[in-house]
């Protein structure tokens, strides 16, 4: 059994470092205490008990702490920074002909109006929605000057 939970460190260590999250990281953990246990000289109930029972503990231990840091490195998406900003429309925004683009962000969208209503270039519009790589938009209110 002692080669058996060589390799299974050995695979789990593996699979851990080849992915991007935590993922079998606690089975390194279980694997070394029934390794162990094997060198002792445990039987290979004990040992199987010993690797489900490390394994186990650590996840609990670890799993409030790797949430915690995990969640505050949040990177945001296209559609976290699109949503609500103003950009300017491309290509005329008309549904019916599937039609339009808008250019924001440092990008052109396809874009269609979230109203129905035909908005030509050259407006202004607000992001209001995306759907896959497409945004609606509402043509943005123009700010009247009091004189």
């Amino acid at each position: 059994m002692t080669i058996v939970w060589l390799v299974a460190i050995v695979v789990f260590a593996v699979v851990e470092a080849v992915t991007a999250g935590l993922v079998s990281i606690w089975f390194v953990a279980g694997s070394l205490a029934a390794l162990i246990a094997a060198i002792a000289g445990a039987s290979e109930l004990v040992q199987v008990i010993l690797f489900v029972a490390v394994s186990a503990i650590a996840l609990a231990a670890t799993r409030p702490l790797v949430k915690k840091y995990a969640r505050g490195k949040a990177v945001p998406t296209n559609l976290d920074r699109v949503i609500g900003e103003t950009g300017k429309v491309t290509e005329d925004i008309n549904n019916e002909n599937a039609t339009g683009a808008v250019y924001v962000d440092g990008k052109t969208w396809t874009a269609r109006s979230d109203d129905g209503t035909v908005i030509p270039a050259g407006e202004q519009v607000r992001i209001v929605k995306m759907e896959g790589v497409r945004l609606f938009v509402k043509l943005s209110e123009k700010l009247e000057v009091v004189k």
